[in-house]
Protein backbone atom coordinates (compact mmCIF):
# COMPACT_ATOMS: atom_id res chain seq x y z
CA UNK A 1 0.00 0.00 0.00
CA UNK A 2 1.94 3.52 -0.74
CA UNK A 3 1.08 6.71 1.19
CA UNK A 4 -1.49 7.61 -1.41
CA UNK A 5 -3.72 4.73 -1.47
CA UNK A 6 -4.09 5.85 2.83
CA UNK A 7 -5.22 9.42 1.88
CA UNK A 8 -7.91 7.63 -0.60
CA UNK A 9 -8.97 5.53 1.89
CA UNK A 10 -9.17 8.62 4.44
CA UNK A 11 -10.92 10.26 1.88
CA UNK A 12 -13.53 7.04 1.29
CA UNK A 13 -14.40 6.95 4.75
CA UNK A 14 -15.06 11.07 4.53
CA UNK A 15 -17.94 9.95 2.26
CA UNK A 16 -18.99 7.99 4.78
CA UNK A 17 -18.96 10.38 7.43
CA UNK A 18 -20.63 12.65 5.10
CA UNK A 19 -23.31 9.74 4.54
CA UNK A 20 -23.84 9.93 8.47
CA UNK A 21 -25.03 13.38 8.73
CA UNK A 22 -26.77 13.65 5.90
CA UNK A 23 -28.69 10.59 6.39
CA UNK A 24 -28.95 9.64 10.36
CA UNK A 25 -31.75 12.54 11.06
CA UNK A 26 -33.99 11.93 8.76
CA UNK A 27 -34.28 7.61 9.86
CA UNK A 28 -35.22 9.22 13.38
CA UNK A 29 -38.29 11.58 11.56
CA UNK A 30 -40.69 9.06 12.96
CA UNK A 31 -39.34 9.10 16.49
CA UNK A 32 -38.64 13.12 16.50
CA UNK A 33 -42.28 13.09 15.14
CA UNK A 34 -43.99 11.25 17.71
CA UNK A 35 -41.59 12.07 21.16
CA UNK A 36 -41.89 15.81 20.15
CA UNK A 37 -44.89 15.99 18.21
CA UNK A 38 -43.02 17.69 15.55
CA UNK A 39 -45.32 17.99 11.74
CA UNK A 40 -44.02 17.80 8.49
CA UNK A 41 -42.66 20.91 7.87
CA UNK A 42 -40.90 21.75 10.55
CA UNK A 43 -38.88 17.85 10.20
CA UNK A 44 -38.39 19.32 6.79
CA UNK A 45 -36.80 22.48 7.68
CA UNK A 46 -34.44 19.69 9.72
CA UNK A 47 -33.60 18.75 6.15
CA UNK A 48 -33.26 22.50 5.06
CA UNK A 49 -31.13 23.60 8.10
CA UNK A 50 -28.62 20.80 7.45
CA UNK A 51 -28.42 21.37 3.91
CA UNK A 52 -28.61 25.54 4.11
CA UNK A 53 -25.59 25.63 6.67
CA UNK A 54 -23.56 23.13 4.54
CA UNK A 55 -24.17 25.71 1.87
CA UNK A 56 -23.39 28.65 3.66
CA UNK A 57 -20.12 26.63 4.81
CA UNK A 58 -19.38 25.56 1.29
CA UNK A 59 -19.31 29.56 0.23
CA UNK A 60 -16.78 29.99 3.10
CA UNK A 61 -14.55 27.40 2.36
CA UNK A 62 -14.20 28.34 -1.36
CA UNK A 63 -12.78 31.53 -0.34
CA UNK A 64 -9.80 29.77 1.81
CA UNK A 65 -9.25 26.46 1.20
CA UNK A 66 -6.91 26.86 -1.68
CA UNK A 67 -4.77 29.41 0.20
CA UNK A 68 -4.36 27.40 3.67
CA UNK A 69 -4.42 24.15 2.07
CA UNK A 70 -6.78 21.25 2.83
CA UNK A 71 -5.25 19.01 6.39
CA UNK A 72 -6.51 21.90 8.58
CA UNK A 73 -10.10 22.06 7.47
CA UNK A 74 -10.46 17.73 6.79
CA UNK A 75 -9.78 17.90 10.45
CA UNK A 76 -11.87 20.14 11.26
CA UNK A 77 -14.66 19.00 8.88
CA UNK A 78 -14.34 15.71 11.64
CA UNK A 79 -13.67 16.64 14.91
CA UNK A 80 -17.55 19.13 14.36
CA UNK A 81 -18.93 15.91 12.67
CA UNK A 82 -18.12 14.16 15.95
CA UNK A 83 -19.34 16.93 18.19
CA UNK A 84 -22.61 17.55 15.80
CA UNK A 85 -23.83 13.97 16.69
CA UNK A 86 -22.71 13.96 20.19
CA UNK A 87 -24.97 16.87 20.26
CA UNK A 88 -27.81 14.92 18.36
CA UNK A 89 -27.81 12.36 21.48
CA UNK A 90 -27.89 15.54 24.40
CA UNK A 91 -29.13 18.19 23.06
CA UNK A 92 -32.70 17.57 22.59
CA UNK A 93 -33.11 16.76 26.12
CA UNK A 94 -31.10 19.95 27.43
CA UNK A 95 -32.31 22.12 25.77
CA UNK A 96 -35.09 24.68 26.49
CA UNK A 97 -37.15 22.75 23.51
CA UNK A 98 -36.15 19.78 21.78
CA UNK A 99 -36.45 21.28 18.53
CA UNK A 100 -33.83 23.74 19.56
CA UNK A 101 -31.59 21.01 20.36
CA UNK A 102 -32.22 19.12 17.32
CA UNK A 103 -31.37 22.30 15.34
CA UNK A 104 -28.07 23.47 16.95
CA UNK A 105 -26.68 19.53 16.80
CA UNK A 106 -27.50 19.53 12.60
CA UNK A 107 -25.97 23.01 12.55
CA UNK A 108 -22.56 21.85 14.16
CA UNK A 109 -22.73 18.81 12.20
CA UNK A 110 -23.60 19.88 9.01
CA UNK A 111 -20.35 22.69 9.16
CA UNK A 112 -18.46 19.85 9.00
CA UNK A 113 -20.66 18.03 6.15
CA UNK A 114 -20.28 21.18 4.30
CA UNK A 115 -16.50 21.19 4.78
CA UNK A 116 -16.28 17.45 3.57
CA UNK A 117 -18.14 18.33 0.44
CA UNK A 118 -15.72 20.83 -0.35
CA UNK A 119 -12.58 18.91 0.42
CA UNK A 120 -12.22 15.49 -0.68
CA UNK A 121 -13.22 15.37 -3.97
CA UNK A 122 -10.89 17.81 -5.00
CA UNK A 123 -8.33 15.86 -2.87
CA UNK A 124 -9.13 12.84 -5.13
CA UNK A 125 -8.84 14.96 -8.27
CA UNK A 126 -5.75 16.31 -7.47
CA UNK A 127 -3.54 12.52 -6.66
CA UNK A 128 -1.82 10.45 -8.93
CA UNK A 129 -4.37 8.59 -11.12
CA UNK A 130 -4.56 5.05 -9.94
CA UNK A 131 -4.24 2.48 -13.21
CA UNK A 132 -8.04 2.72 -14.04
CA UNK A 133 -8.08 6.43 -14.23
CA UNK A 134 -9.44 9.57 -12.56
CA UNK A 135 -12.59 9.37 -14.09
CA UNK A 136 -13.05 5.66 -12.24
CA UNK A 137 -11.51 7.25 -9.18
CA UNK A 138 -14.12 10.26 -8.64
CA UNK A 139 -16.99 7.76 -9.28
CA UNK A 140 -15.59 5.10 -6.77
CA UNK A 141 -15.60 7.59 -4.58
CA UNK A 142 -18.88 9.18 -4.89
CA UNK A 143 -19.80 5.99 -4.60
CA UNK A 144 -18.93 5.62 -1.10
CA UNK A 145 -21.23 8.08 -0.29
CA UNK A 146 -23.86 5.72 -1.52
CA UNK A 147 -22.26 2.59 0.88
CA UNK A 148 -21.82 5.32 4.09
CA UNK A 149 -25.78 5.86 3.34
CA UNK A 150 -26.19 1.49 2.86
CA UNK A 151 -24.77 1.14 6.32
CA UNK A 152 -26.85 4.04 8.36
CA UNK A 153 -29.86 2.95 6.62
CA UNK A 154 -29.30 -0.76 7.79
CA UNK A 155 -27.30 -0.42 10.51
CA UNK A 156 -29.69 2.65 11.91
CA UNK A 157 -33.08 0.47 11.19
CA UNK A 158 -31.73 -2.91 12.47
CA UNK A 159 -30.50 -1.49 15.96
CA UNK A 160 -33.37 0.59 16.55
CA UNK A 161 -35.79 -2.48 15.73
CA UNK A 162 -33.48 -4.17 18.36
CA UNK A 163 -33.04 -1.84 20.91
CA UNK A 164 -36.38 -0.06 21.04
CA UNK A 165 -37.49 4.38 19.77
CA UNK A 166 -36.79 5.04 24.00
CA UNK A 167 -33.15 4.34 23.21
CA UNK A 168 -32.58 5.85 20.23
CA UNK A 169 -29.72 8.29 21.91
CA UNK A 170 -27.43 5.12 21.20
CA UNK A 171 -27.16 5.64 17.70
CA UNK A 172 -25.60 9.15 17.14
CA UNK A 173 -23.22 8.00 19.85
CA UNK A 174 -22.07 4.67 17.64
CA UNK A 175 -21.90 6.49 14.66
CA UNK A 176 -19.44 9.04 16.18
CA UNK A 177 -16.91 7.00 16.31
CA UNK A 178 -16.12 6.53 12.38
CA UNK A 179 -15.90 10.29 11.73
CA UNK A 180 -13.40 10.32 15.04
CA UNK A 181 -10.88 7.56 13.98
CA UNK A 182 -10.99 9.08 10.49
CA UNK A 183 -9.66 12.17 12.32
CA UNK A 184 -6.95 10.58 13.18
CA UNK A 185 -6.55 9.20 9.76
CA UNK A 186 -6.34 13.02 8.15
CA UNK A 187 -3.66 14.19 10.89
CA UNK A 188 -1.16 11.40 9.38
CA UNK A 189 -1.72 10.96 5.48
CA UNK A 190 0.18 12.78 2.81
CA UNK A 191 -2.29 15.47 1.06
CA UNK A 192 -1.43 17.10 -2.09
CA UNK A 193 -1.27 20.97 -2.84
CA UNK A 194 -3.57 23.37 -3.83
CA UNK A 195 -3.61 25.39 -7.26
CA UNK A 196 -1.69 28.42 -6.71
CA UNK A 197 -4.04 31.50 -7.42
CA UNK A 198 -1.75 31.76 -10.51
CA UNK A 199 -2.51 28.99 -12.46
CA UNK A 200 -6.05 29.15 -11.05
CA UNK A 201 -9.24 29.49 -13.16
CA UNK A 202 -10.93 32.80 -11.67
CA UNK A 203 -14.55 32.75 -10.23
CA UNK A 204 -14.83 35.81 -12.35
CA UNK A 205 -14.12 33.34 -15.49
CA UNK A 206 -15.99 30.27 -14.26
CA UNK A 207 -19.28 32.33 -13.52
CA UNK A 208 -19.40 34.33 -17.39
CA UNK A 209 -18.78 30.77 -18.99
CA UNK A 210 -22.15 29.28 -19.88
CA UNK A 211 -21.18 25.73 -19.94
CA UNK A 212 -20.65 26.49 -15.64
CA UNK A 213 -24.04 28.17 -15.37
CA UNK A 214 -25.24 25.08 -16.62
CA UNK A 215 -23.43 22.48 -14.68
CA UNK A 216 -24.67 24.78 -11.49
CA UNK A 217 -28.55 24.67 -12.85
CA UNK A 218 -27.45 20.66 -12.96
CA UNK A 219 -26.18 20.89 -9.40
CA UNK A 220 -28.94 22.69 -8.29
CA UNK A 221 -31.37 20.44 -9.71
CA UNK A 222 -29.28 17.49 -9.00
CA UNK A 223 -29.19 17.95 -5.51
CA UNK A 224 -33.07 18.45 -5.29
CA UNK A 225 -33.64 15.28 -7.38
CA UNK A 226 -31.19 12.78 -4.99
CA UNK A 227 -32.32 14.18 -1.72
CA UNK A 228 -35.85 14.82 -1.62
CA UNK A 229 -36.76 10.73 -2.35
CA UNK A 230 -33.58 9.97 -0.05
CA UNK A 231 -34.65 11.99 3.03
CA UNK A 232 -38.72 11.30 2.79
CA UNK A 233 -38.71 7.78 1.64
CA UNK A 234 -38.16 6.03 5.04
CA UNK A 235 -41.04 8.37 6.70
CA UNK A 236 -43.59 7.90 3.40
CA UNK A 237 -42.47 3.94 3.65
CA UNK A 238 -43.99 3.90 6.84
CA UNK A 239 -46.62 6.65 7.26
CA UNK A 240 -47.89 6.64 3.79
CA UNK A 241 -47.58 3.21 2.03
CA UNK A 242 -48.37 1.55 5.57
CA UNK A 243 -45.37 -0.64 5.84
CA UNK A 244 -43.20 -1.36 8.90
CA UNK A 245 -40.31 0.93 9.63
CA UNK A 246 -37.46 -1.89 9.20
CA UNK A 247 -38.91 -3.14 5.73
CA UNK A 248 -39.84 0.23 4.79
CA UNK A 249 -36.13 2.14 5.22
CA UNK A 250 -34.55 -1.63 3.76
CA UNK A 251 -36.47 -1.77 0.69
CA UNK A 252 -36.71 1.89 0.40
CA UNK A 253 -34.12 4.46 1.43
CA UNK A 254 -31.40 1.24 1.48
CA UNK A 255 -32.31 -0.08 -1.41
CA UNK A 256 -31.92 3.09 -2.70
CA UNK A 257 -28.94 3.99 -1.68
CA UNK A 258 -27.50 0.65 -3.25
CA UNK A 259 -28.50 0.96 -6.55
CA UNK A 260 -27.66 4.29 -6.43
CA UNK A 261 -23.76 2.77 -5.84
CA UNK A 262 -24.07 0.24 -8.05
CA UNK A 263 -24.70 3.25 -10.54
CA UNK A 264 -21.85 5.08 -9.87
CA UNK A 265 -19.37 2.26 -10.19
CA UNK A 266 -20.47 0.92 -13.55
CA UNK A 267 -19.75 4.42 -14.59
CA UNK A 268 -16.34 4.66 -12.96
CA UNK A 269 -15.30 1.03 -14.62
CA UNK A 270 -16.83 1.99 -18.18
CA UNK A 271 -17.64 5.49 -18.04
CA UNK A 272 -15.09 6.03 -20.89
CA UNK A 273 -17.19 4.01 -23.45
CA UNK A 274 -20.38 5.44 -22.24
CA UNK A 275 -21.21 9.26 -23.78
CA UNK A 276 -21.74 11.23 -20.71
CA UNK A 277 -24.75 13.91 -21.74
CA UNK A 278 -26.46 10.91 -23.21
CA UNK A 279 -26.01 9.12 -20.06
CA UNK A 280 -27.50 12.05 -18.01
CA UNK A 281 -30.64 12.81 -20.04
CA UNK A 282 -31.26 9.22 -19.68
CA UNK A 283 -30.92 9.19 -15.79
CA UNK A 284 -33.16 12.27 -15.77
CA UNK A 285 -35.56 10.97 -17.82
CA UNK A 286 -35.39 7.59 -15.74
CA UNK A 287 -35.38 9.85 -12.15
CA UNK A 288 -38.42 11.35 -13.42
CA UNK A 289 -40.36 8.05 -14.24
CA UNK A 290 -39.67 6.76 -10.75
CA UNK A 291 -40.84 9.52 -8.92
CA UNK A 292 -44.17 9.80 -11.24
CA UNK A 293 -44.17 5.96 -10.52
CA UNK A 294 -43.72 6.41 -6.43
CA UNK A 295 -46.31 9.33 -5.98
CA UNK A 296 -48.85 7.93 -8.16
CA UNK A 297 -49.04 4.12 -7.73
CA UNK A 298 -51.61 2.34 -5.44
CA UNK A 299 -49.08 -0.37 -5.03
CA UNK A 300 -47.03 0.04 -1.98
CA UNK A 301 -44.77 -2.35 -3.02
CA UNK A 302 -44.72 -0.65 -7.34
CA UNK A 303 -43.79 2.59 -4.86
CA UNK A 304 -41.10 1.34 -3.40
CA UNK A 305 -40.10 0.37 -6.10
CA UNK A 306 -40.20 3.31 -8.05
CA UNK A 307 -37.80 5.05 -4.78
CA UNK A 308 -35.42 2.09 -4.73
CA UNK A 309 -34.66 2.66 -8.89
CA UNK A 310 -34.85 6.43 -8.48
CA UNK A 311 -31.32 5.61 -6.68
CA UNK A 312 -29.87 3.95 -9.96
CA UNK A 313 -31.67 6.99 -11.88
CA UNK A 314 -29.42 9.53 -9.80
CA UNK A 315 -26.74 7.80 -9.27
CA UNK A 316 -24.90 9.95 -12.59
CA UNK A 317 -26.47 13.25 -11.63
CA UNK A 318 -24.05 14.46 -9.09
CA UNK A 319 -20.47 13.18 -10.17
CA UNK A 320 -21.66 13.31 -13.67
CA UNK A 321 -22.02 17.11 -13.37
CA UNK A 322 -18.60 17.22 -11.35
CA UNK A 323 -17.11 15.62 -14.49
CA UNK A 324 -18.24 18.22 -16.98
CA UNK A 325 -17.07 21.00 -15.26
CA UNK A 326 -13.46 19.10 -14.48
CA UNK A 327 -13.35 18.83 -17.89
CA UNK A 328 -14.57 22.13 -18.72
CA UNK A 329 -12.28 23.84 -16.29
CA UNK A 330 -9.12 21.15 -15.17
CA UNK A 331 -7.59 24.38 -13.26
CA UNK A 332 -10.90 25.31 -11.40
CA UNK A 333 -9.39 23.65 -8.42
CA UNK A 334 -11.35 23.44 -4.47
CA UNK A 335 -12.89 26.75 -5.64
CA UNK A 336 -14.80 25.40 -8.30
CA UNK A 337 -15.82 22.24 -6.33
CA UNK A 338 -16.68 24.33 -3.45
CA UNK A 339 -19.27 26.47 -6.17
CA UNK A 340 -20.82 23.06 -7.45
CA UNK A 341 -21.36 21.66 -3.99
CA UNK A 342 -23.23 25.06 -2.76
CA UNK A 343 -25.91 24.61 -5.89
CA UNK A 344 -25.66 21.07 -4.89
CA UNK A 345 -26.06 21.57 -1.28
CA UNK A 346 -28.97 24.54 -1.67
CA UNK A 347 -30.92 21.55 -4.00
CA UNK A 348 -30.71 19.45 -1.83
CA UNK A 349 -31.98 22.02 1.45
CA UNK A 350 -34.57 23.39 -0.97
CA UNK A 351 -35.96 20.36 -2.32
CA UNK A 352 -36.90 18.34 0.19
CA UNK A 353 -38.47 21.51 2.00
CA UNK A 354 -40.46 21.91 -0.56
CA UNK A 355 -41.57 18.06 -0.32
CA UNK A 356 -42.73 18.70 2.62
CA UNK A 357 -44.32 22.10 2.87
CA UNK A 358 -46.45 20.44 0.19
CA UNK A 359 -47.61 17.68 2.13
CA UNK A 360 -48.63 19.79 4.81
CA UNK A 361 -50.05 22.35 2.62
CA UNK A 362 -52.20 19.50 0.57
CA UNK A 363 -53.52 18.00 3.48
CA UNK A 364 -54.59 21.64 5.61
CA UNK A 365 -58.30 22.48 5.36
CA UNK A 366 -58.00 25.31 2.28
CA UNK A 367 -54.08 24.18 1.91
CA UNK A 368 -53.49 25.54 -2.22
CA UNK A 369 -53.70 21.86 -2.68
CA UNK A 370 -56.12 21.26 -1.28
CA UNK A 371 -58.04 19.24 -4.63
CA UNK A 372 -55.00 16.95 -5.10
CA UNK A 373 -54.99 14.47 -2.71
CA UNK A 374 -58.29 13.54 -4.34
CA UNK A 375 -56.79 12.55 -7.58
CA UNK A 376 -53.79 11.18 -6.11
CA UNK A 377 -54.00 7.21 -4.47
CA UNK A 378 -54.42 6.91 -0.57
CA UNK A 379 -51.16 7.97 2.09
CA UNK A 380 -52.18 7.59 5.02
CA UNK A 381 -53.06 11.21 5.52
CA UNK A 382 -49.26 12.16 5.05
CA UNK A 383 -49.74 14.27 2.02
CA UNK A 384 -46.16 13.45 1.12
CA UNK A 385 -47.39 11.78 -2.65
CA UNK A 386 -48.89 15.51 -2.97
CA UNK A 387 -44.78 16.55 -2.27
CA UNK A 388 -43.26 14.22 -4.22
CA UNK A 389 -45.25 14.66 -7.31
CA UNK A 390 -44.08 18.39 -7.00
CA UNK A 391 -40.73 17.42 -7.12
CA UNK A 392 -40.94 14.95 -10.01
CA UNK A 393 -39.95 18.45 -11.55
CA UNK A 394 -36.12 18.47 -10.15
CA UNK A 395 -35.34 15.33 -12.75
CA UNK A 396 -37.45 16.89 -15.28
CA UNK A 397 -35.36 20.31 -15.50
CA UNK A 398 -31.86 18.10 -15.19
CA UNK A 399 -33.10 16.55 -18.73
CA UNK A 400 -33.98 20.00 -20.60
CA UNK A 401 -30.90 21.53 -19.21
CA UNK A 402 -28.63 18.72 -20.36
CA UNK A 403 -30.10 19.05 -23.95
CA UNK A 404 -29.22 22.25 -24.01
CA UNK A 405 -25.62 21.82 -22.68
CA UNK A 406 -24.97 18.99 -24.99
CA UNK A 407 -26.64 20.65 -28.01
CA UNK A 408 -24.51 24.13 -27.20
CA UNK A 409 -21.15 21.77 -26.56
CA UNK A 410 -21.56 20.17 -30.19
CA UNK A 411 -21.62 23.78 -31.66
CA UNK A 412 -19.00 26.00 -29.46
CA UNK A 413 -15.89 25.64 -31.02
CA UNK A 414 -13.38 23.96 -29.07
CA UNK A 415 -10.53 26.30 -27.09
CA UNK A 416 -7.95 25.62 -24.99
CA UNK A 417 -10.08 25.80 -21.68
CA UNK A 418 -13.02 23.58 -23.03
CA UNK A 419 -12.92 20.01 -23.29
CA UNK A 420 -15.69 18.50 -25.47
CA UNK A 421 -17.34 15.74 -22.68
CA UNK A 422 -19.90 14.76 -24.74
CA UNK A 423 -18.69 11.88 -26.04
CA UNK A 424 -19.93 9.96 -29.20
Amino acid sequence: MTAFDRTRRACYTGYVTQAIVNNLAPLLFVVFQTRYQLPMEMLGRLVLLNFATQLVTDIVAVRFVDRIGYRLPLVLAHVLSVLGLVLLAVAPATSPSPYLGLCVAIVVYAVGGGLLEVLVSPVVDALPSPQEGKAAAMSLLHSFYCWGQVAVVAGTTLLLAWIGQDAWQVLPLAWAVIPLVNMVAFLRVPLPATVPDEHRTSLRELFGAPAFAAATVLMLCAGAAELTMSQWSSLFAEEGLGVSKVWGDLAGPCLFAILMGVGRIVYGLWGERIPLVPAMVSCGALATACYLVTCLSADPVVSLVGCAVCGLAVSLLWPGTFSLAAARFPLGGAAMFGVLAVFGDAGGAVGPWIAGAVADASTAAGGFLDGLPAVLPDDGGSGLRAGLLVATAFPLVVVAVTLLYGARARRAPADQDVADPVGG
